[in-house]
């Protein structure tokens, strides 16, 4: 378990950009692993989890504190919203029109959103494209859908500091964003290979789960 060293090595990263480690969020993403390892990383004092599985989220909220802040990282279907959205304090992943209708469906104000944008044009991950950015953000906010900011899972690289162009790149279409949509201030970008070059482009939100809980479980086996 590694919480502490993912905390030590977010504010030496803060520090050496000139930022307060506060202005990042630490979403612990637990993905495959079950909930009493979580529960290690809550009772160490942590609050902000994450999940890319929409019923594995369901799962583990219903049997963790209800303090607990979920995050919503991964792709998301129309037909698992009831799952997400009664849970989710922030969806990491809104990328058309037709999720932001759906979110918006059913009692209550819907949880914000980030837009995830395709940095890359990757054809196997979700996200709008670059060239779509504002037009997608401009229809969502109309729609009703609260907006924050921007969301990446950028290509896969070798090293760290490659990272670098496309955090640079996120960072300077959320400042673009926020020009004109002024409520789009929130960054979640890096994980665990390259989060330290997230925080210093920038970030507040780093999603982190190896890091954290080690290599992932093979198969999910249940919840407890």
């Amino acid at each position: 378990m590694s919480l502490e060293s993912v905390r030590q090595r977010m504010a030496a990263a803060a520090q050496r950009s000139g930022r307060d480690v506060d202005q990042v969020t630490l979403i612990a993403v637990g993905k495959t692993h079950p909930v009493d390892v979580l529960m290690q990383v809550y009772e160490a004092g942590h609050r902000d989890f994450g999940e890319n599985r929409a019923a594995e989220l369901a799962d583990k909220a219903a049997v963790m504190p209800p303090d607990v802040r979920w995050h919503f990282v991964g792709p998301l279907q129309r037909n698992k919203v009831r799952q997400v959205r009664p849970v989710a304090h922030l969806l990491h992943s809104m990328d058309r029109l037709n999720l932001g209708e759906a979110w918006l469906k059913g009692p209550g104000v819907a949880p914000p959103a980030l837009l995830e944008v395709n940095l890359a044009e990757e054809p196997q991950k979700s996200g709008v494209s670059v060239d779509d950015v504002s037009a997608m953000t401009d229809r969502l906010l109309t729609l009703g859908v609260d907006l924050r900011g921007v969301m990446a899972i950028p290509p896969q690289i070798d090293v760290p500091e490659q990272a670098r162009r496309n955090f640079r790149r996120l960072a300077g279409l959320r400042a673009e964003l926020a020009a004109v949509y002024p409520v789009m201030t929130q960054l979640s970008m890096g994980m665990s290979d390259d989060f330290e070059a997230a925080i210093e482009e920038g970030a507040t939100m780093i999603r982190v789960g190896r890091a954290i809980f080690g290599p992932r479980v093979e198969q999910h086996q249940g919840i407890s």
